[in-house]
């Protein structure tokens, strides 16, 4: 196991230069370490596709994320790293720097991160349908025949991937991931996975909207399991309108799709640099995020940065 250490508010790309030690970037995330007990998370608006993030921004996203992560750390009754929004009390901040921040980070326990991302698929889609099509493997490989794209599976399956530096996942069998984990750890990511789903599942559900599949990380902090980082955002999961899903047809999604799918009408190779995007591309997506947002709190977006500006 690892540990979440490795080494103008407009834009947020680059590295946020605040006078707290950096431990980490992602491709989202900045994270900073405030004592020996506790880091700042910093969700900026940066996006990427096809693991390459893109030259422009997209405008509230990590508020978006992070807005959505707070509401589900609230509303599931499971242990996890958040400690506060309040900035007020970390004095290596300027004024300027907390209203940059406000919205878009969390103070949260540092934890021994499990190196593992715990994959929860309710539906049978992307790399699972690929995959699946393809003669199966290791996300698909307890799968029924006979399925077809955007089918919802008999059962939620557990579908563990190595979390790699760079580059994509790289899926786990059952049998690689109970040797990687103990088979007491692994069926305790299963069950502690598969539980949230389901409840998330079924809130999403009440507001219209198919949670077709997520990821989890967990970790350890003075011997309690946790979850952590970003959870249930349109980032680290596949939100479906329900008035919109037909099985064996593709399906919009509340996430980065729109842009994707720009990006293959432009016969971009994903090799970097990635090309700009235009602005009405740009606009579409921040929609596309903030309705999540609403659709799934049942906030407004411009009540939940009022709140943390206040």
């Amino acid at each position: 196991m690892g540990d979440y250490a490795s080494g103008s508010d407009r834009p947020l790309l680059s590295r946020i230069v605040l006078a707290l030690k950096h431990l980490a970037s992602g491709k989202v995330r900045e994270i900073y370490e405030i004592d020996r007990e506790r880091l700042l998370f910093v969700a900026t608006d940066r996006i990427s596709a096809y693991d390459v993030i893109l030259p422009d921004p997209i405008p509230d996203k990590g508020r978006v994320l992070t807005g959505l992560s707070l509401h589900w750390f609230d509303l599931l009754d499971v242990p996890n790293h958040l400690l506060a929004t309040d900035l007020s009390d970390i004095e290596q901040l300027t004024a300027d720097q907390r209203e940059m921040l406000a919205g878009r980070a969390m103070v949260v326990r540092r934890a021994e991160v499990i190196p593992v991302e715990c994959v929860v698929r309710g539906y049978l889609y992307g790399s699972s349908w690929r995959e699946y099509r393809a003669g199966g493997g290791p996300t698909t490989e307890h799968l029924p025949h006979g399925l077809r794209m955007a089918d919802e599976l008999p059962v939620p399956i557990f579908t563990p991937a190595t979390k790699a530096e760079s580059g994509h996942d790289e899926n786990l069998t059952e049998a690689d991931a109970r040797r990687l984990l103990g088979d007491d750890l692994y069926e305790r990511l299963k069950q502690t996975s598969i539980d949230i789903y389901l409840t998330a599942a079924r809130f999403a559900a009440e507001r219209g909207v198919i949670l077709a599949d997520t990821k989890f990380e967990f970790g350890f902090a003075d011997g309690e399991l946790l979850l952590i980082d970003e959870v249930l955002t349109p980032d680290s999961s596949r939100y479906w309108p329900r008035d919109q899903w037909e099985p064996g047809n593709a399906v919009p999604s509340y996430d980065k799709q729109f842009v994707r799918d720009w990006l293959d009408s432009v016969e971009w190779d994903h090799s970097p640099p990635a090309p700009a995007l235009p602005p009405e591309v740009i606009a579409e997506t921040r929609a596309k995020y903030t309705e999540a947002f609403e659709r799934i709190t049942g906030r407004l977006f411009d009540d939940y940065l009022q709140e943390m500006r206040t």
